[in-house]
């Protein structure tokens, strides 16, 4: 029998995936190469089901052979392994991202004669229209918790935006644009307790509650799937963690980023300039410990949050407790600082990966913004944080409009800063 190969990410099954394995078992033994959960992030949304759960479908589709993974977008490596005789795809790959990849597969089949064989690509189906319909219908909080840590297993650097309501949320959730073929995007959201409590007129001082706070999560959750990371400043008592914890996971959030101070909150932007006094090492320990004794699954994270570099210690000090942190449970670490060089959190990260490789590390560039996400993720940054830039984009946008109306007495010259009211409505799922 002659061999044959295809590659799919197989996310959503539909009769095109079935034509293509139904054209390429007459040529011979089908082998699926079924692309990592990594090699899809690579230029989209990672998937929603898991490799291994797409791999189950695939193996019991009529005609498969075998399903391997393919890692990367280039078709090369597993070709070199099987030197299959046929490659099989879709003809609809001539242009685009995957333009490149098409003539690669020509070249290195023509190495020991195999060809491609493209299929007419199956009219009345969508991938993307399917994706928008499974956005629609909304996801499971099981699904949502999850989806956090096989982003971090997935991509390079995981990115992250501010979400203080549902509109935001679905900001986040839509938002995309196109660079050289591949698609940029959020991966997921943000509960800042800063934006939370200013959007309520309350200072950032844990002032806003956890019901009040459920209720701002309920909105973004409600009209969004993407993972979902909770600002949960101290923590507060650990008594009281352990059911903060239980109630986040509950609700399909997938971590909660609690910081290593104590007393009354102030924000850590403050510095030196407030009183900031921070936890002892035993203690914010203890309180690691009880919300991991009270979480259920394994999938739901703690991340700390250390506050030295904040408080006026060295990085010394922010080492020795991100490696205890670790030990204590933590899932991951955040490094947090107001300098604006960056150059303390560059020195953090080389020395934090020099003792640990695999504990995420995340970050909120919020001074050092001049810093992008490709030298952030070259330090061994996991996870980036633009963590209050839809508040304080609005916020500007709120007061020119109001102050507009104030000068002309009639709304007619703010309508040029202002979204038309139909495109507002268009967003919302369920309003046409």
């Amino acid at each position: 029998m002659k061999k044959v190969y295809v590659a799919m990410s197989a996310d959503l099954v539909h009769p095109g995936h079935l034509n293509i394995i139904n054209e390429a078992r007459k040529l011979g033994d089908v082998t699926v190469g079924l692309l990592t959960d990594k090699a899809i992030a690579s230029y989209k949304r990672v998937p929603y089901m898991t490799f291994e759960q797409r791999k189950v479908i695939i193996e019991n589709i009529k005609g498969v052979k075998e399903v391997i993974p393919q890692t990367t977008l280039s078709y090369e490596p597993n070709l070199r392994l099987i030197k299959p005789d046929f490659v099989v795809h879709g003809d609809d790959w001539t242009e685009g991202i995957q333009q490149k990849i098409r003539q690669r597969v020509i070249e290195v089949l023509a190495e020991w004669g195999g060809k491609l064989i493209e299929v007419p690509y199956t009219k009345g189906i969508s991938s993307t229209q399917l994706n928008a319909n499974l956005k629609e219908i909304g996801t499971t909080p099981e699904i949502r918790l999850k989806r956090l840590k096989r982003l971090i297993a997935a991509k390079p650097i995981v990115r992250i935006l501010e979400s203080h309501s549902g509109l935001t949320g679905l900001i986040c959730e839509n938002i995309a644009i196109n660079i050289n073929g591949k698609n940029e995007e959020f991966d997921g959201m943000w509960s800042s307790s800063l934006t939370d409590s200013t959007s309520k007129g309350k200072p950032d001082i844990e002032a806003v509650d956890l019901t009040s706070r459920l209720h701002s999560i309920n909105d973004i959750l409600e009209c969004t799937t993407k993972p979902l990371i909770f600002d949960g400043d101290t923590g507060g008592k650990p008594e009281h963690f352990v059911f903060t914890v239980r109630t986040l996971e509950r609700l399909g959030v997938s971590a909660i980023i609690i910081e290593d101070k104590v007393g009354l909150k102030k924000n850590s932007l403050f510095g030196n300039e407030v009183k900031q006094q921070q936890a002892s090492v035993d203690e914010f320990c203890y309180k690691i410990e009880a919300g991991k004794k009270a979480q259920i699954t394994n999938d739901f994270m703690i991340i700390a949050r250390i506050e030295s570099l904040i408080c006026g210690k060295d990085i010394n000090d922010a080492i020795m407790r991100a490696k205890i942190y670790v030990e204590a449970g933590a899932d991951g670490i955040m490094i947090h600082s107001k300098e604006k060089s960056g150059s303390d959190i560059k020195e953090f990260c080389t020395k934090f990966r020099e003792i640990n490789t695999t504990t995420p590390i995340v970050v909120v560039p919020t001074t050092y913004n001049h810093i992008n996400e490709d030298i952030l993720e070259s330090w061994g940054i996991n996870i980036v944080i633009y963590a209050n830039h839809m508040l304080r984009a609005a916020y500007p946008a709120m007061i020119k409009a109001a102050e507009s109306i104030l000068l002309n007495k009639r709304s007619l010259e703010a309508d040029s800063i202002c979204m038309p009211i139909n495109e507002i409505l268009s967003l919302i799922p369920g309003t046409k």
